[in-house]
């Protein structure tokens, strides 16, 4: 296995930890691209792509979720919704 398919495996195990709770509200995620950088882009989808709560959702969910789980990526950035400070 090569490390981007290693590298790739390690962020979809620790999406899935935080997937269930995307599930209950009709959400959900999807990797986009893990660039050369390491920089991971996710996209949210169903119910989370409008939620008003995706910033928090990302940042307490997603985000932390990858940097716990996933050291290698350096930066995780949304798609389809702007990070508010």
């Amino acid at each position: 296995m090569s490390n981007t398919e290693e590298l790739f495996l390690k962020v979809v195990n620790a999406l899935d930890e935080i997937r269930p709770f995307l599930n209950e509200d009709g959400g959900d995620l999807s990797i986009v691209d893990i660039t050369p950088d390491h920089t991971l882009r996710v996209e949210f989808t169903g119910t989370c792509s409008t939620c008003t709560m995706n910033n928090m959702t990302f940042k307490n969910g997603v985000e932390d979720a990858i940097r716990r789980l996933v050291p290698e990526i350096k930066k995780v950035e949304p798609v389809n919704f702007a990070l508010q400070s």
